[in-house]
């Protein structure tokens, strides 16, 4: 803290000097520019006796000596006239660094509500102020979407694990328990094991997307979408669902893993919100300097308010009947960081008859 003030005042001084020497520099330049063409004329005067209008002129008036004089006592009074007016106006410019300093002392992750606010004059100083304001409010919003995220991944793991453990403490109570059943118990364990791997995996991928591209080599979006859909042929088949694919050469450039990813959680979603009967057609194509990926379903009608919302973690649509829930909620959140990550674009619409259009437009990239 110390340090810091020191180096405002440190910083004020030196722009004080800077504006007295100006201040002073000028004073001597005029004075030299006056008192210098007088004392050439006093000495370049003929000696001898003076003229009528000469010594009418020095009558009254003040010598070159006493001009000299005066002059010279003007320079050092202006001394400090021009040190307290560097100051006071070094003093006036540095205001606004010292509310951006200030301020930003005392923000931490508690408190990044706070704003600089520094209105007018726009200068550059200011334009500081403004760009630090929106910076604050973009990590208040990040903090909050993290703590939201944690809040809700500690709740999702916490469900299947008190699950777990109320499942395992009636089968030990239960003294009649034969080994059906608690083979049965067992069987069930699995399962909610099985949940958590596969939901821990699903938060690792969330992870992996957001931190961002580390690699980047060049792809064919048709082929990965060719895989994709070749290993849920089969589930799609048993909810009744025609997997469809129209997929033309989509050459771009990214990291494989993470496309894949991407790729693999817009099928998945497409195929787990669908109906019995409905259907999924994934598109790749080639469109100038683009390459888009396009995957529409069939499914339950979403209104247009509420589309933005599946891209947000563990955020899902409306449970049916029985109460069931679907996924994890976090496919469509993966599929928005992965864009995100290869400066992609994301189109969303809600198709009027039900279910979702998505489409990815990444650039396009020419193979070597």
């Amino acid at each position: 803290m110390i340090s810091r003030r020191l180096a405002r005042r440190s910083l004020q001084r030196r722009l004080a000097l800077a504006y007295a020497a100006g201040v002073y520099a000028a004073g001597v330049l005029v004075l030299v520019v006056v008192d210098l063409p007088l004392a050439t004329v006093q000495a370049t005067r003929p000696a001898g006796r003076p003229s009528a209008s000469a010594a009418a002129a020095a009558g009254p008036g003040i010598s070159l000596p006493q001009l000299l004089v005066g002059s010279a006592v003007a320079l050092v009074l202006l001394v400090p006239v021009a040190l307290a007016l560097g100051w006071y106006v070094a003093g006036r410019f540095l205001r606004p660094l010292r509310t951006i300093t200030a301020t930003a002392e005392v923000v931490s992750a508690g408190n990044l509500h706070r704003r600089l606010d520094l209105g007018e004059p726009v200068d550059e100083l200011t334009a500081l102020g403004h760009t630090l304001d929106d910076l604050f409010a973009r990590l208040q919003a990040s903090f909050e979407a993290q703590r939201h995220f944690v809040a809700n991944a500690s709740h999702e793991l916490r469900t299947p694990l008190a699950g777990l453990r109320t499942l395992l403490e009636v089968a030990l109570a239960d003294p009649g328990a034969d080994a059906g059943a608690l083979r049965a118990a067992c069987q069930e364990a699995l399962a909610l094991g099985g949940h958590q791997e596969r939901l821990v995996e699903a938060l690792l991928a969330l992870a992996t997307s957001e931190r961002g591209v580390t690699r980047w080599d060049t792809l064919d979006l048709a082929h990965i979408v060719e895989g994709a859909l070749a290993t849920r042929r089969g589930r799609a088949s048993e909810k009744g669902i025609d997997l469809a694919g129209h997929l033309a050469p989509a050459v771009t450039a990214g990291d494989p893993k993470l496309i894949e990813s991407l790729v693999a959680n817009l099928v998945d979603n497409a195929v787990r919100h669908n109906h019995a009967g409905g259907h999924v057609q994934v598109t790749t194509q080639t469109s100038g300097t683009q390459v888009a990926l396009t995957v529409a379903n069939s499914g339950p009608v979403i209104p247009e308010d509420q589309v933005e919302r599946l891209f947000h973690p563990f955020q899902r649509l409306a449970p049916d009947r029985h109460g069931h829930r679907d996924g994890y909620g976090l496919g469509l959140a993966i599929v928005d960081a992965v864009t995100r990550a290869h400066r992609a674009t994301l189109v969303t619409r809600a198709r009027p008859e039900g279910g979702l259009s998505i489409t990815v437009r990444f650039a396009h990239s020419s193979k070597e």
